[in-house]
């Protein structure tokens, strides 16, 4: 059983837990979970014990009695902790009253005590709980916290957006800086600060180039304090637009020149021929069949203002690959003869 327990140690201390004189110590980022160990070396079935978690010797965390607890309306648990403590019920046969502290603060580092008052080996199980600061907004709970970035948008053009953020009336001097939506922290000009009363002034201008979302934040280290405010910018010219513009024009111009090489490569092998048609014009055409067929060869002939249009014909059509220009000429001769 002592092995049991020796193991149960070992495992919290790669959670963050590590053993000290008579107990544990338990270290845990602000705002986490805090799981704080309690397993009674005969790891009998304790469902039906008694049980009491202590803070500093004096607050009441969690109280156990045979089934009924703090959670289900047992009184007397002390008020910072109601509503945030929890146990392991499935756990409680195996000898185990470990419990958790959820969202931790800062006022809950201290010295816990897991207690077992009924049983006929009484045990006693000393607990450390250190709660380390992080950065946050602590607008509301620390003195001297900077307030929230204003941001105002100096000039735009369709290129680009010129951003101002301004922290004002800070206590202690912030760190600000311009973020883009991935956290990362963007070019600026050199901040602009100024002490009035006591207060603090920064100013710090950025330019953006891309349609995204930023971030303006101020950092005072010394309170553990962080804050922020966010605006969208929208860029007119987005060069992924001109790219696909871009790739469209010249894809046209591209299938334009291909099917000009295509047609040339036709003509050239003789898969194709270009004809010239000449019609006669609307005067000519009102000339009736009689005085064409006895008005002079030369008086017929179509004039300079023939319309001329030009006729594709397939090699595939042999009547047509076998009727040249010349032929079509002959034909048009022969036919005026007969008439």
């Amino acid at each position: 059983m002592r092995t049991s327990l020796d193991l149960c140690f070992c495992l919290l201390t790669l959670c963050g837990i590590t053993p000290v004189l008579y107990g544990v110590k338990v270290v845990v980022e602000e705002d986490s979970d805090a799981v704080l160990p309690c397993l009674i070396s005969t790891e009998e079935d304790i469902t039906g014990k008694t049980f009491d978690w202590k803070k500093d010797g004096q607050k009441d965390v969690f109280i156990y009695r045979s089934g009924f607890h703090s959670k289900n309306g047992l009184p007397d648990q002390d008020e910072q902790f109601k509503g945030r403590v929890s146990h392991f019920q499935d756990q409680l046969k195996n000898g185990n009253a470990s419990i958790k502290i959820h969202n931790t603060k800062m006022a809950d580092s201290g010295n816990y005590r897991c207690l077992f008052p009924l049983l006929e080996l009484r045990q006693t199980f000393n607990i450390e709980l250190v709660v380390g600061r992080i950065l946050k907004d602590r607008s509301g709970e620390t003195t001297g916290a900077s307030p929230k970035p204003h941001i105002t948008t100096l000039d735009q053009t369709k290129d680009w957006s010129l951003l101002q953020c301004e922290v004002r009336g800070a206590s202690q001097e912030p760190k600000v800086e311009w973020q883009d939506s991935s956290g990362n922290i963007l070019p600026a000009e050199e901040p602009q600060v100024s002490e009035r009363g006591g207060r603090y002034y920064v100013t710090i201008n950025t330019t953006v180039t891309k349609t995204g979302r930023y971030r303006c934040e101020a950092t005072q280290e010394e309170l553990y304090h962080q804050i922020h405010s966010e605006t969208f910018v929208f860029i007119n010219e987005n060069p992924s637009t001109k790219v696909v513009i871009g790739l469209l024009f010249g894809g046209i111009v591209i299938g334009a020149a291909l099917l000009v090489v295509v047609l040339a490569l036709l003509v050239a092998t003789k898969c194709i021929t270009l004809t010239c048609i000449r019609a006669m014009t609307p005067p000519d055409m009102k000339l009736d069949d009689d005085r064409r067929v006895s008005e002079d060869r030369a008086d017929s002939e179509l004039t300079p203002s023939s319309i001329c249009e030009w006729v594709m014909v397939s090699c595939d059509d042999p009547e047509m690959l076998s009727t040249t220009p010349h032929d079509m000429k002959l034909d048009d001769d022969r036919r005026v003869s007969v008439n």
